[in-house]
């Protein structure tokens, strides 16, 4: 254990960079409360002075300083006049959590055996860690940092901090969601897909994917049938069969969905009409009339994921929840694509019956989503920072997707792209032959991620020579390049420029 004088030992325990995302003073802190944690420093011994300690770390006096003072504050440390700075004994006297496993513990527990859900079983979803770091990342789903509205999330989240606006959000709420933000789903986002709804037709969840969850919790069983687009969502087609449904692959064409071929004795029908998933083909005017016609007519219940409809298209369409009039259909909403990912915030639209049974169930899993979050996102929405971003994104992507179908048109003619406007991503079939997964590895070596698209196919032969290009967090600049390395690895010698 250091002594007080061994400033090297103090200095290794405090390692602090510059490039962290945290301020020297949260990295002082962190260390010192992980070093007391850990049992590294002892109650009867002094921290280094501030003087010494900032010196050793190349950090100004008065930031070791505050460090200290905060950590007096919340108990971690105490300062003894004319001796300095000790670790609370109160702190060490919590036992300390041990680094190896006691004897009795040695052998594992097979917990996939006590398992009542195959969750690792099923398909893993597309992992792209270290994707920032990739020159040419054409992922789907994650955000551009030079297009994320930063100055405006800041000011949000500090007035969500007022003293009156925590008085708002720092109670349990229950089973209830923050008003404002509800008011402002009711007003600013949903009437632009044409769905009007009242504040008992929303409930607030965390992300898509946790509202599906809910729904497949709620209402299907063991035996259930869902009818899917196929290609289509991996990860819906998970949850439902989680659930214990059985997955009714539907055909997919130029025209969305095949209503013809969804099997009349199908209790649910999942969709993404308004740009598909992955190929982006809205669902036709005429498709959305049958398949309104065709649920009324075998009781069907349709679960309509507004899969890429944040943003503006040219042309846009309704949600098909707008040209329900029998309540049939549930409405999947995310903010995922505009304000970012990590948000983990949407929403769902249905009868009010509904609704009230989710958030019963909802209250069970987790009461509710973050009521601190929602305020914030309630605050950027009536201040009209999100019809901004909105339309800044609309334009960007929309640069990036046309330069992206030209490079390709360059580079790599034989491959087909899907000629559908909106969306953040370009669906791509390649020669016959083609091995996307092959093409995935040779391109990440030459920092390009794409992501190979059997995973999409609920199919026992799973096509191989389809792929997936994500716009949303690649530059504009990058994008021709990025197709250029592309057309290197799959073994095409590109023209020049």
């Amino acid at each position: 254990m250091p002594q007080r004088n061994d400033t090297a030992i103090w200095s290794g325990l405090f390692r602090i960079s510059a490039e962290s995302g945290q301020t020297l003073q949260a990295q002082i802190r962190q260390a010192i409360v992980a070093a007391i944690l850990d049992r590294q420093i002892a109650a009867s011994m002094p921290l280094p002075s501030c003087r010494i300690l900032a010196e050793k770390l190349g950090v100004a006096r008065g930031t070791v300083v505050l460090a200290f003072q905060q950590l007096v504050d919340q108990g971690f440390l105490v300062a003894r006049e004319r001796r300095g700075h000790f670790v609370n004994p109160d702190v060490l006297a919590t036992p300390a959590k041990p680094h190896q496993k006691a004897p009795d513990q040695q052998n594992e527990i097979d917990w996939k055996a006590r398992r009542q859900i195959a969750a690792s079983d099923m398909p893993p979803p597309a992992k792209h860690d270290n994707w920032i770091k990739s020159s040419y990342p054409f992922v789907y789903g994650q955000f551009d940092p030079a297009l994320f509205p930063t100055a405006e999330w800041r000011e949000c989240n500090r007035m969500a901090l007022a003293v009156l606006e925590i008085r708002n959000w720092a109670s349990d709420m229950v089973d209830r969601d923050d008003p404002l933000l509800i008011e402002q789903i009711q007003a600013r986002l949903l009437p632009r897909r044409g769905i009007f709804a009242n504040p008992d037709e929303i409930i607030v969840t965390l992300g898509a994917q946790n509202a599906l969850y809910m729904l497949a919790t709620l209402l299907m069983t063991k035996g259930s049938k869902v009818a899917m687009e196929d290609p289509g969502y991996p990860d819906a087609r998970s949850i439902f069969r989680l659930a214990g449904a059985d997955i009714q692959p539907v055909p997919v064409d130029q025209s969305g969905i095949v209503t013809s071929s969804i099997p009349s004795d199908s209790g649910f029908v999942f969709v993404t009409p308004s740009h598909h998933c992955p190929t982006m083909v809205p669902l036709s005017a005429e498709r959305r009339q049958d398949l309104l016609a065709r649920a009324n007519r075998n009781n069907q219940i349709i679960i309509e994921d507004g899969y890429d409809s944040q943003l503006l298209d040219e042309a846009p369409q309704q949600a098909l929840k707008s040209l329900d009039r029998s309540g049939r259909v549930i409405y999947v909403g995310s903010m995922s694509k505009t304000l970012a990912p990590g948000l983990r915030l949407g929403y769902i639209v249905a009868s009010a019956g509904l609704i009230a049974e989710l958030r019963a169930l909802r209250r069970f899993m987790l009461r509710h989503p973050p009521a601190n979050n929602q305020r914030a996102v309630a605050l950027f929405l009536s201040l009209g920072h999100h019809e901004a971003l909105v339309r800044r994104l609309s334009a960007a992507f929309d640069e990036r997707r046309k330069r992206l179908v030209h490079a390709i048109s360059a580079f790599l003619p034989e491959w087909r792209s899907t000629d559908s406007a909106g969306g953040t991503s370009l669906w791509l079939e390649g020669p016959r032959g083609t091995d996307s997964r092959g093409l995935a590895e040779a391109a990440a070596s030459r920092s390009v991620i794409i992501e190979p698209g059997d995973r999409f196919f609920d199919r026992s032969e799973k096509p191989s020579r389809f792929m997936r290009l994500g716009i949303s967090s690649i530059s504009l600049q990058h994008i021709e390049p990025g197709i250029r390395e592309l057309a290197t690895a799959a073994g095409r010698r590109p023209a020049a420029a």
